[in-house]
């Protein structure tokens, strides 16, 4: 497996799960399913790993890799998942000689079986699911069963007595797209339930046509944004300019609102370069619920604008304000294209996690936040 097919998106990742599945491939699938102290993925992290090298995806830095790469042959001619646990804190082997994790992980083996083809299936489509897969206790191990906020536990044989303990830390865990091992003792048997909250990636909608646009596509499709372009300018749409894009459409910016069923998974930058085209699509994507309206520009550029709303009787609340980010980006410094879209995406990224942007190093408690789920 090439460093490209180790550093992909999860996008990626779930796609070629999606084409090992339908053309009915040898592989398997290492995911982790518990950390305890450091380590560079968290619970729900997956890798894909084929006969003879293949595979894409990561679960650590490097630091397992080979270990689980070597597990794969014994896993697929075995037929059975199975769990393994790393323990890389200690300080007198090998695992405690600076490997770059400091923590001790829990990793199912599997191999990839139709069980995991819904899951894959709703990531491709835009839906968000909850698996629950068992890794301990009574049911055997790797019983699956896929959650989905509409209906419930629609697919998989996990027995009522799991399901029903289960599903709170299903939802929970779903609407913050998480991931955490359980604990369920019920009446029936009992379990250690891996419940993985698997959401679609995120909307981005880039209105503009410039070569500047190019950058921010590219960068946040390698943080896992599905991005569509939006260029006013028709020619522009069908030269192959954004070829990285998941969509490129042509459009009038008072046809914005109409353009798509817009929520709050959904962002927005606006860079056309056109006061009059920023305007009209501001005006439009206020009237949307999508959280971030990112807005190319200097501060005064914007008061301006505020203008001009205000003589068309409109004038913005302060909750609208607060969704227009102005000038857009981080202050990371650099003024090249790339600079500048890293310092956009970065901003995306932080309001997406619902962080505030720090350096690491002044944070107090772990990187990733930790949510701790009980069964009933």
């Amino acid at each position: 497996m090439s460093t490209n097919d180790w550093s992909v998106p999860e996008t990626d990742v779930f796609d070629r799960i999606r084409t090992a599945l339908e053309t009915d491939a040898d592989a398997m699938l290492a995911t982790v399913v518990d950390v305890e102290g450091s380590a560079y993925r968290r619970p729900g992290a997956k890798m894909l790993l084929e006969p003879g090298g293949g595979g894409a995806g990561s679960i650590t830095a490097g630091c397992l890799e080979d270990e689980v790469r070597a597990l794969t042959e014994d896993v697929l001619a075995a037929g059975e998942p199975r769990v393994e646990t790393w323990d890389l804190t200690g300080e007198d082997d090998v695992w405690g000689m600076g490997v770059g994790c400091n923590g001790a992980i829990t990793v199912l083996l599997e191999p990839l079986d139709d069980s995991f083809l819904p899951v894959a299936e709703a990531r491709a489509s835009g839906e968000d699911v909850g698996v629950v897969t068992v890794v301990g206790g009574d049911p055997p191990l790797g019983t699956r069963g896929v959650y989905r906020p509409d209906s419930g536990f629609a697919d998989g044989d996990l027995p009522d007595w799991l399901t029903d303990d289960v599903a709170d830390a299903v939802e929970r865990l779903l609407a913050d797209g998480s991931s955490d091992a359980v604990t369920v003792d019920a009446d029936d048997g009992t379990a250690e339930a891996f419940v993985d909250g698997v959401r679609a990636p995120p909307e981005l909608v880039v209105f503009g046509s410039g070569h500047d646009v190019a950058p921010v596509v590219e960068l946040a499709k390698l943080v896992d944004f599905r991005v569509t372009v939006v260029s006013f300018r028709g020619a522009a749409a069908a030269d192959g300019r954004f070829d990285r894009a998941d969509d490129v459409v042509s459009a009038s910016p008072r046809d914005v609102g109409d353009l798509r069923g817009w929520d709050a998974d959904t962002y927005a930058v606006v860079m056309t370069h056109n006061f009059v085209d920023d305007r009209f699509t501001v005006a439009e994507l206020l009237d949307t619920p999508v959280p971030y309206v990112g807005l190319m520009g200097p501060g005064e550029r914007f008061g301006e604008m505020r203008e001009a709303f205000a003589e068309a009787g409109r004038t913005l609340t302060d909750a609208e304000r607060e969704r227009v980010y102005t000038p857009i980006g981080l202050s990371l410094g650099g003024d090249t294209p790339y600079q500048i879209a890293h310092s956009i995406v970065a901003e995306l990224l932080a309001v997406a996690h619902d962080r505030t942007p720090e350096h690491l190093s002044r944070r107090e408690g772990p990187i990733h936040e930790r949510i701790d789920v009980e069964t009933d």
